[in-house]
């Protein structure tokens, strides 16, 4: 599938967006009212983290749900480091899937799948992987697994994929219709990936800056 309209997180535009460091903390979504899985779970609790703000948004597009389901919290904030060794370890399968493609091509390739360390909204804390469960706690049909990559799913991750089941299609307009009017963006290669605050929000709702830069986990 092609990228054609969509900016990417490579993009030297998202880059060039300054960071204004507001200043608020990460809050762990798993003491605030969230489901929180813990398919990515690590040992200081990290991935059960978010901005202040992007809590609150998370919060407030749970009431919008109809009744019976509910927001899935998969992975929040990611330290530098993990984002850089998830962005080196995807940029090497691509290189090696395609050998002939020179170092500028792979990074943006990556870049549909793993953001470029630098200016990645998860390590900023301004990003959410998410999805839709029922009242027994069962994922709703998506069209694709979260974080499956545009290779495994053969594009349908892209958030407007053609040829999704119907059933599919309502389950992301149900999730995007929610988070979208809490306030936040997704990012078009990934349907279950939102954000706000980050660079690549800035840029797409026209903002002179971030909110959000790289933070550690107190």
């Amino acid at each position: 599938m092609t990228n054609s309209g969509i900016v990417l997180m490579s993009d030297r535009r998202v880059a060039a967006i300054p960071v204004q460091e507001c200043g608020e903390v990460l809050l762990d979504a798993r003491v605030h009212g969230l489901m929180v899985d813990d398919r990515k779970q690590d040992a200081a609790g990290a991935w059960a983290h978010v901005r202040q703000g992007v809590l609150t948004r998370l919060q407030h597009a749970q009431s919008l749900l109809p009744g019976g389901v509910r927001l899935l919290f998969v992975e929040g904030y990611r330290p530098p480091s993990l984002q850089r060794r998830y962005f080196e370890e995807y940029s090497d399968e691509l290189a090696r899937a395609h050998p002939d493609w020179q170092a500028a091509a792979i990074w943006e390739a990556a870049s549909r799948f793993v953001s470029p360390p630098e200016i990645a909204p998860h390590s900023a804390g301004a990003a959410v992987d998410v999805t839709l469960i029922d009242h027994q706690g069962r994922e709703l049909d998506m069209g694709t697994r979260v974080n499956a990559s545009p290779e495994e799913s053969d594009g349908s991750c892209y958030t407007d994929a053609p040829g999704l089941s119907v059933r599919a299609r309502t389950n992301r307009a149900t999730l995007g219709g929610a988070l979208s009017a809490a306030g936040l963006i997704n990012y078009p290669t990934e349907w279950w990936h939102w954000s706000v605050g980050d660079r690549y929000w800035a840029l797409q709702t026209r903002q002179p800056a971030a909110l959000y830069g790289s933070a550690e986990l107190p």
